[in-house]
């Protein structure tokens, strides 16, 4: 089949001059390529491996959000839905179909201190402009959604809130920048002029250039080490566990979550996909081949397990009891940073440009960031919290 838009600009000849080169082909990559080319750059994209979006970003659930706990991250993420609502006519790719589904997040709660956690949190929001989150009885959630268990006592709920195809972002992304986008590429080291970054060489040669922006996920530590740059980010391995068909599961449910173990699922094929963070899994060295472990699966499905989904509905432990489930799973790496934000902009290297540690919010938070990130290279920001020199605070990784 004919698609009526523009193929990625693929080139097998490696560019020897660009404004900016992005090392990076997943999400943020490709919309720093984006945003790059809107402001008239001449950008040249890396991707070490055959294939645009193979490693970190199809391992996503691409949902989308605005129930954040600062402002700084909810006005990052509101910029990304508003683009993702206009994506066709944005990058002029006239129909192109991001899969774009508002179906709601759902966070519920099965304890006292779940109960007083929402709705301090539910004030919080409010008060930060993401007025329509509403706080529900356990009886008004369930009327709203009769899957529910018994066990729920509260929920919190933003209807708006929702998930797209991340493939389709990314290739969505990739088709309207424009960039010159070179596969099998690895960045294996920077040309200095002084103390600047004045080129980005490869294999197969070096691409002069004015800015190189580290758009290398779990990979971008190592990256921004070829400059003698050091960055403290933590690859950690996160699963999704993908079940292909399960009609019980209503389709047009909203991303359901338990609110103290951060467990949850949303529709997606003819099933669902599910996950839980757990904060004990520790960090690692970023990896090409991500291994999984039938263990997270079990520790969603088994009724007895303390983070599984049968304590949010019965339909799973109906499922597990019937015993026909089929299921497999997929593995990333969520990029942390010491905050658990995003460092976005100009490095201490002069022309080495950071557009990474997202800490699992890539998808959501990629237009905005990767915006911001072009911005602050150009010098057109005059505030940018998101700036890598910021005072970094240890922030665990709390689940109730």
């Amino acid at each position: 089949m004919t698609v009526p838009w523009p193929a990625p600009r693929y080139v097998e000849d490696l560019p020897q001059i660009a404004d900016v080169v992005v090392i990076g082909g997943g999400i943020v990559g490709a919309a720093t390529a984006f945003f790059a080319c809107k402001a008239g750059l001449r950008v040249v994209l890396l991707e070490k491996r055959p294939a645009l979006c193979t490693l970190t970003t199809p391992a996503s659930t691409g949902a989308f959000r605005l129930q954040f706990d600062n402002p700084e991250e909810i006005a990052l993420v509101r910029e990304g839905i508003e683009l993702f609502e206009q994506f066709a006519d944005r990058t002029e790719l006239d129909g192109y179909d991001l899969g774009l589904r508002k179906q709601g997040y759902l966070f519920c709660a099965t304890s006292d201190v779940g109960v007083a956690h929402q709705r301090h949190f539910v004030e919080a929001l409010h008060g930060w402009g993401v007025r329509d989150v509403e706080l529900l009885s356990g009886d008004e959630a369930r009327y709203r959604f009769s899957y529910l268990s018994q066990d729920i006592v509260q929920a919190r709920f933003r209807a708006s809130d929702g998930w797209l195809d991340p493939k389709w972002l990314t290739f969505g992304y990739a088709r309207a920048s424009g960039a010159a986008i070179v596969l099998n590429t690895t960045a294996t080291g920077f040309v200095r002029q002084g103390d600047r970054v004045v080129g980005v060489q490869t294999p197969r040669g070096t691409i002069a250039c004015e800015s190189a922006v580290v758009a290398a996920g779990p990979f971008a530590a190592q990256v921004a080490a070829l400059a003698g740059l050091r960055l403290d980010l933590r690859p950690t391995i996160r699963h999704k566990l993908v079940i292909p068909e399960l009609p019980a599961l209503p389709a047009d449910g909203p991303m359901t979550i338990h609110e103290e173990t951060a467990a949850h699922w949303r529709p997606g094929l003819r099933g669902c996909y599910g996950l839980f963070t757990d904060p004990r899994t520790p960090a690692g060295e970023p990896l090409d081949n991500v291994p999984t472990s039938a263990d997270f699966a079990f520790r969603l499905l088994d009724p007895r397990s303390p983070t599984s989904l049968a304590r949010l509905s019965p339909l799973w432990e109906s499922a597990w009891d019937d015993g026909s489930l089929y299921w497999l799973l997929q593995a990333g790496q969520y990029t942390y940073t010491a905050d658990h934000r995003p460092l976005l902009g100009p490095s201490d290297v002069d022309g080495l440009v950071l557009n990474c540690g997202y800490s699992g919010h890539g998808i959501m938070a990629s237009a905005g960031g990767s915006r911001m990130t072009v911005d602050a290279m150009l010098g057109r920001l005059s505030e940018n919290p998101f700036r890598p020199q910021r005072q970094m605070l240890e922030r665990p990784l709390d689940i109730l």
